[in-house]
């Protein structure tokens, strides 16, 4: 009976949080913030990025941005949820700016992110057979990326500080992109794509984590052997801290490779990856930066890594046999989203995004306490989710 009446009381719950003109329930506030945003974009090249701390308009990329892909994305989600064709014809525009990144040298491994979540939700909502062709290019081309000898996609194919290059680099990012791999296996690519993502899931398994399951972002190995040389967390507080989005990305990361290969090793593995993390949130379950940072509690937080976790625990707990730990995996998803969806997270008046309070790369002073796009991606993906779940 209890069950029953949380699951008829939440979406009062999220109303609520988002009391406000207009503001009916989370998904409603998503689509009333992208209707502004859309508004402001100039062409469909101009692509949202981020919001400054205290500012209002939204950083620009372009087409070669690892975010690029995001903007696309929402319109895709706002189509599913909404049905309205604007949603559908700004995700196409924005989306044919992308397509060329399939006919140029790749640049980093980050193709996942910018197609798969743009043309990948278009695919799947459309059927249409051109976006299938992208996707199939696409993931050939992540695959280049591949070393045998690592057992792992380099991550960046170029210099980058503190990475000796060119020695072969793989950072925990990179278990998201490996979703593009996986599905274009599935339909119509080589088998050897399928390959390569579990070999390098598997490699990172072993290597990128420290006995209690938290995760370096990099790891460094021998181009030419294959060895592990050394971990590195480049956007975390130290090389021994959890820097909280790393470790939401391999949360996320393993419980889709588990989704696509049914191997319970990666099961296991996503829910020791998972308890870590929940065992060392605050109150409201929305991380500081990084667990380990000595300024906490004025730390800044990071929305995106509670968003992608969120979508990931929703999706991670459907697969979990043990009743009560399901349960309790759902139940933290939904205490997220809450959290996400009041007051202290949602950007509302105070500028055209979904969510304040991200963090991008602090030590580097980029995106601190800001508003990003890959937040509000992750979040509107984890209320659709949620919204499947319960119907």
């Amino acid at each position: 009976m209890k069950k029953k009446l949380f699951i008829t009381l939440l979406p009062v719950l999220l109303a609520a949080a988002c009391a406000a003109p207009a503001k009916n329930d989370a998904l409603a506030y998503c689509k009333q913030q992208a209707t502004k945003t859309l508004a402001t974009l100039p062409a469909p090249d101009s692509i949202p990025r981020s919001i400054a701390n205290g500012q209002q308009a939204w950083k620009l990329v372009n087409y070669k941005d690892w975010t690029s892909g995001f903007w696309t994305g929402i319109c895709w989600y706002l189509y599913e949820y909404s049905g309205e064709a604007k949603w559908k014809n700004a995700a196409i525009a924005s989306g044919n700016v992308l397509i060329p990144l399939t006919k140029e040298p790749v640049i980093d491994h980050d193709l996942g992110f910018q197609l798969y979540c743009s043309i990948g939700n278009g695919y799947r909502l459309t059927g249409d057979s051109s976006y299938r062709s992208v996707l199939l290019a696409a993931a050939d081309s992540l695959a280049t990326l591949f070393n045998p000898s690592v057992g792992t996609i380099l991550s960046w194919p170029r210099a980058v500080p503190g990475m000796d290059w060119p020695r072969h680099n793989t950072i925990m990012d990179n278990m998201m992109n490996l979703e593009l791999l996986f599905w274009a296996a599935r339909n119509g690519g080589q088998r050897k794509l399928y390959d390569i993502a579990v070999s390098h899931a598997t490699t990172t398994m072993k290597n990128h984590f420290r006995p209690d399951y938290t995760s370096y972002h990099v790891v460094l190995y021998d181009t030419l052997t294959g060895k592990k040389l050394k971990a590195v967390t480049h956007q975390g507080y130290a090389d021994n801290s959890m820097w909280a989005r790393g470790q939401s990305w391999a949360i996320y990361g393993f419980t889709m490779v588990y989704r696509e290969t049914k191997d319970p090793v990666f099961l296991n593995f996503a829910q020791k990856v998972t308890d870590v993390y929940l065992q060392q949130l605050p109150d409201d379950l929305i991380p500081f930066w990084d667990f380990n940072d000595p300024a906490i509690p004025n730390a800044p937080r990071d929305a995106s890594a509670a968003a992608v976790t969120a979508s990931a625990l929703l999706e991670l707990s459907s697969y979990i046999k043990d009743p009560p730990k399901a349960r309790m995996y759902k139940s933290k998803a939904e205490q997220m989203l809450a959290s996400l969806s009041a007051a202290a997270y949602q950007s509302r008046e105070r500028n055209n995004a979904f969510l304040l309070h991200s963090t991008g790369h602090k030590p580097n002073g980029g995106e601190i306490d800001a508003s990003i796009i890959y937040a509000d991606y992750y979040y509107l993906e984890a209320l659709l989710r949620w919204k499947k779940r319960n119907n």
